[in-house]
């Protein structure tokens, strides 16, 4: 745990993949390690301290949701956008272009409501 503040708990995490644990990774260029710190509402988090191990734990439907909203929803807007204009247009490039663009107000949408996809998309941590 880094950081305590009321119920806000800040935990830094080190993200490694499977290439760091290998016993031959100072020989490849593919082993990687990355810190991130994730922030935890916990109403008992004043039985932690700074230092202490925890788990962070989340519910699996989260991770679809997320799956859905970052990759799937995307995808369905590129191609159904895309196949709808190449019927109305006949234009590749500008089907295409236009099907691409359509991604930054869905993106764009996605960061106005940051606030509301941070509560429904919430941590909570146990000791370790």
């Amino acid at each position: 745990m880094e950081n305590i503040d009321g119920c806000h708990v800040m935990v830094r995490i080190v993200q490694t993949s499977a290439c760091a644990a290998c016993s031959v990774k100072g020989h490849c260029t593919s082993a990687d390690t990355k810190e991130k710190l994730i922030d935890v509402y916990s109403p008992d988090a004043q039985r932690y301290g700074v230092g202490d191990s925890v788990w962070i734990v989340g519910q699996l439907s989260m991770g679809f949701q997320a799956v859905l909203l970052a990759f799937i929803v995307p995808f369905l807007i590129v191609v159904v956008a895309l196949f709808a204009l190449m019927a109305l247009w006949g234009n590749e490039l500008g089907a295409s272009l236009v099907a691409l663009a359509l991604l930054a107000p869905y993106y764009g949408l996605l960061r106005l409501k940051r606030g509301a996809l941070k509560r429904k998309f919430s941590f909570s941590i146990v000791p370790a």
